[in-house]
């Protein structure tokens, strides 16, 4: 475990304790660590490390480096631990899955109740307040030092870009090589980025549903240009009549989106969520449902990982506050550019956030002017829903970054088993020598 203030600005007071775990480099000659960070926020980087591992194999990266995951503050194997509900209550409601929260609706209630049931299980509300992008970037300096190493090799995917590039905007000295894969946009304010988000959704569904036209008897039909209302068909019935699965747990709209969602992170599960549509519309919610407990790290026993309220608890400190306007205008807004999404209901909604820090802990734009930083590497999938394209091309030109174009249908690249990638990737971390501005790569 690795001791750091819960506060830096009073860094005599209470420590708390993050989960660092170290895969050994496979030579005899390393270089030094890599940290590496899988998202969410919320992902555990000590799982993530076993996992980058996993991925290389033995590539020169994985002779020439330690493998270190973090959990940062809040998340995983660290204590405290960022905890809003209870098993039970995870089950029931979906408005606390990892769906963003510009998809669902909150009232003043559900809003006060999740800040408080937060603030009860994360060790108070003096923790609860250090949670943020920030305090993680500085807990990553002292991991750092503690590894020995004097500047900081970093792996960081989907929103391990945002903690990547808020540490080379706090320490640019301290860098040595950052590769940032799946790029958040540092320029977007939080309804900027909610909406790219949720139009490369949309554009990740329309190619499942293109995909799934040559499927015999595709859920969605033969037309991919009528694929967002044969979903809807198929699943609105669900807000005014949600349906049993065989284990008893009530199946809303919701809870089946998210099922879908799943499918939209890499080409590969769109089987699965077509398997799954299909069996939704023979009267079988269960498909669908083990999607969802996938999507939502739910063990088969109904335990749950802390990763969806981690991602609510770091988000609700990094963004700023919306105002019930504005927070329903951004619902409107997100069902516009992602209709496969929209349940057909009007809504009225408060920010799942209120109540929370009046100010944002991160200034948005980000990153954005930088002096000092070496070169550096942004890995972006030309298909990749969750972090646009465009977003992996803004990442890259903020921090005068090399950008690696990925073709393909995927979120995220850098552990996908591919030998173009793996190769730039390896060349780079271990000779810190950048492609060619013309290279691309394919999935």
């Amino acid at each position: 475990m690795l001791k750091v203030p819960l506060d830096y600005a009073n860094p005599a007071g209470t420590v708390i304790e993050l989960g660092v775990l170290r895969v050994v480099a496979t030579g005899s000659d390393p270089i030094g660590s890599l940290v590496v960070n899988p998202g969410g926020p919320g992902g555990a980087g000590t799982e993530f490390a076993v996992q980058v591992a996993q991925a290389w194999g033995n590539n020169s990266a994985r002779e020439r480096f330690d493998l270190i995951g973090l959990d940062p503050r809040g998340v995983g194997e660290s204590r405290p631990t960022i905890d809003c509900y209870t098993d039970k209550q995870r089950d029931d409601d979906p408005i606390v899955s990892g769906i963003p929260a510009g998809a669902l609706t909150w009232t003043a209630e559900t809003a006060r109740t999740m800040l408080q049931q937060c603030a009860a299980g994360s060790g108070g509300a003096e923790a609860l307040a250090h949670f943020g992008t920030k305090d993680a970037a500085r807990d990553l300096d002292v991991l750092r030092a503690a590894l020995g190493d004097d500047k900081l090799s970093f792996l960081g995917v989907s929103y391990g870009t945002r903690l990547g590039a808020i540490y080379a905007e706090m320490f640019p000295g301290r860098v040595r090589a950052l590769v940032l894969d799946g790029a958040e946009d540092p320029r977007k304010d939080l309804k900027q980025r909610q909406l790219q988000l949720f139009g490369g959704l949309q554009r990740s569904f329309e190619q499942l549903a293109k995909f799934c036209a040559h499927e015999p008897e595709c859920p969605l039909g033969d037309n991919p240009a009528q694929a967002t209302p044969a979903l809807q068909k198929l699943l609105r019935p669900l807000v005014k009549t949600p349906m049993r699965a065989s284990d008893g747990r009530t199946v809303t709209f919701y809870t089946a989106i998210q099922g879908v969602i799943v499918g939209l992170y890499a080409q590969e599960a769109w089987p699965a969520v077509i398997a799954s549509l299909a069996a939704f519309k023979k009267g079988n919610v269960d498909m669908l449902l083990a999607l969802r407990d996938a999507y939502n790290t739910r063990s088969a026993a109904g335990a749950y990982t802390n990763a969806a309220e981690a991602t609510l608890a770091i988000n609700c400190l990094d963004e700023r506050q919306l105002t019930v306007d504005e927070a329903t205008n951004l619902v409107n807004e997100t069902n516009e550019v992602a209709p496969f999404l929209d349940p057909g209901i009007d809504v009225k909604t408060h920010y799942g956030c209120e109540g929370w820090s009046t100010a944002s802990t991160l200034d948005f734009p980000y990153a954005t002017n930088i002096d000092g930083l070496p070169e550096t590497l942004v890995v972006s999938v030309t298909g990749d829903g969750l972090t646009p394209h465009e977003g992996g091309i803004a990442l890259a030109d903020t921090l005068g970054a090399r950008l690696l174009t990925v073709d393909g249908e995927q979120h995220g690249a850098t552990i996908a088993g591919n030998p173009c990638i793996d190769d730039i990737v390896a060349n780079y971390l271990v000779n810190l020598k950048l492609p060619d501005l013309a290279t691309r790569c394919a999935l």
